[in-house]
């Protein structure tokens, strides 16, 4: 089969794209998919680059979010069948493996899983809609409502904001009626953004973000009734970011953060925490309940995806992390094998 193989970690340039890679096989409880559509996250450039205290077993095919129709089936499983409909949850919850990382993932035409992992996808759902949600829609789900607990009225900044993560903290923010104010660089992506609903736009890279916010909202106080500032943050760029983004919070604010694409040892000022008396709040991944509330979500008209256009063949997956990886796309990079 045609498969995207890393077989030694590095740059871009150590994903190769194969013609003659082993078709996988099918245990007693696993499922072979037919790959209609894989979804790229951050976490691949992780996992291509390799990450530090974490062996991993080489050759490996990446890709953390597939999607597609099963074409084969293991004669010990069930609950599914031939041609059925599904997404694959990342997270092997069994045997506590993960797709694309500790076994071979979506970039490939054909995928075996074991069953467990499959997710049913309503007949209203596209596969690139189902490939979207798990990994970057699943994460910002549960931070923004079983950690951040966002509700209606209250003022919410997300950073790193044109993102896969970040668009759908967007999008889920302004669905509870929340106002939202997110930040990105350059002006198609902010258009984009302003045209998903965001209240306010702010270009990271021409101004100074945490001024426009103080602008907008002021200033956190010591005074118990002064409502100066924002009540939550979305932060899962870390970096420099971090104690900037203490700092346009309004006492009782609250900071939530799932990753740490720019650098997960910033510099600390605690002070900010403990005089404003500040939440920092963690939000590890999704629960299988997240993807089938995203997908339920996506088949009633609720949530759409942001899906970053041109959409790539499985050839040109290298370029589509490149695009992801460089921050040029905005929202989810989709790989289609069958195209």
């Amino acid at each position: 089969m045609r498969a995207v193989v890393l077989r030694e970690h590095g740059g871009l340039d150590r994903l190769g794209f194969e013609t003659g890679y082993p078709d996988p096989q099918c245990g007693p409880n696993d499922a072979i998919l037919r790959v209609r559509a894989c979804a790229l996250n951050y976490h691949d450039v992780f996992t291509r680059r390799g990450m530090p205290g974490i062996t991993l077993h080489l050759p490996l095919i990446v890709g953390n979010d597939a999607a597609g129709e099963i074409v084969e089936i293991g004669r010990e499983a069930t609950g599914f069948r031939i041609g059925d409909r599904v997404v694959v949850d990342p997270i092997n919850r069994v045997d506590h493996g993960f797709l694309g990382e500790t076994m071979d993932g979506g970039l490939a035409e054909f995928l075996r899983v074991p069953v467990h992992m499959l997710v049913p996808i309503d007949s209203r759902v596209d596969f690139a809609t189902a490939a979207a949600l798990p990994v970057a829609y699943g994460t910002a789900h549960r931070m923004m409502f079983e950690r951040g607990k966002v509700r209606a009225g209250e003022k919410v900044l997300v950073l790193g904001a044109s993102g896969g993560v970040g668009t759908c903290c967007v999008r889920l923010a302004k669905q509870v009626g929340a106002e939202v104010i997110a930040c990105a660089s350059g002006d198609v992506k902010l258009a984009r953004l302003r045209a998903l609903g965001v209240d306010h736009a702010i270009d990271y890279s021409s101004s100074d973000w945490v001024a426009e916010c103080h602008r907008l909202f002021g200033k956190a106080s010591t005074r118990r009734r002064t409502a100066g500032g924002l009540d939550m943050v979305v932060n899962f760029t870390g970096g420099d970011s971090w104690t900037k983004a203490l700092r346009v919070l309004r006492r009782d604010g609250r900071m939530v953060t799932c990753g740490a694409t720019a650098g997960y040892d910033p510099k600390e000022d605690i002070r900010y925490i403990w005089t404003f008396e500040l939440n920092i709040i963690g939000s590890n991944g999704w629960a299988r309940s997240d993807v089938t509330a995203l997908i339920e979500m996506a088949a009633n008209g609720k949530l759409q995806p942001v899906i970053h256009e041109p959409r790539f063949p499985l050839a040109e997956a290298r370029e589509a992390m490149r695009q992801m990886e460089e921050r040029v796309a905005i929202g989810k990079v989709i790989v289609e094998p069958f195209r």
